[in-house]
């Protein structure tokens, strides 16, 4: 059997049908998928490339290092939460506001930036600072002050509970459980949290 010099292998004839945006996804979604199945420490810009069918030259040829890579392919995939849940009770808006969050971390992006977080040294910490800040904790701590803002103007919430330490509570014992404890934050689990620590936390002086 004869084999046309023409016929290329099937990562190079996908390479060649792919380019710009859309070879661009493919890398930053297999970058994704290789952080959430073997971790910052396995993830090689050559396994990137075979995941995303694609050859190592195309992925440095964008992206200099593996740090510059997981940065944009973690912007590109953090999940977006443009409103806080309006439920019409605080109880209700801050449970639906942790299920939320619970699917973000369990998603395959969530899996990826929890790699990131447990497995980078201080030095790789410092260059996702900005991107697991602006993208997870600033947008999380605003949609929680907005309920708990507006549960103030309902009566719900004590006056002086807009604080940074009660909007830390929530995030704060949901990593803390999740990596000390192993917890999956079911939802039997969120509501116990909401009725047993946030709920005496906020609730008005007498109420």
């Amino acid at each position: 059997m004869v084999t046309s010099r023409w016929t290329a292998a099937p990562a190079q004839a996908a390479s060649m049908r792919r380019r710009g945006a859309v070879l661009e996804r493919a890398i930053l979604d297999a970058t994704l998928e290789q952080l959430s199945t073997v971790g910052w420490n396995g993830l090689t810009m050559e396994g990137v490339a075979a995941g995303a069918q694609t050859g190592k030259a195309a992925v440095y040829r964008r992206w200099p290092s593996k740090e510059d890579l997981v940065a944009d392919a973690l912007q590109a995939g953090l999940p977006r939460i443009d409103a806080a849940p309006d439920l019409g009770s605080v109880r209700e808006d801050l449970l639906a506001l942790c299920r939320i969050a619970r699917d973000a971390m369990y998603s395959r992006p969530g899996f990826a930036l929890r790699a990131v977080i447990h497995e980078c040294d201080q030095l790789q910490a410092e260059r996702f600072h900005s991107v697991i800040y602006d993208g997870v904790v600033e947008p999380t701590l605003r949609l929680i002050r907005e309920v708990i803002t507006r549960g103030i103007e309902r009566g719900e919430v004590r006056s002086d509970a807009a604080n940074g330490y009660v909007f830390d509570a929530i995030p704060a014992m949901m990593m803390y459980r999740s990596k000390m404890r192993g917890s999956e934050w079911g939802d039997a689990e969120l509501a116990e949290m909401i009725d047993e620590l946030m709920l005496p936390l906020l609730r008005p002086s007498g109420g």
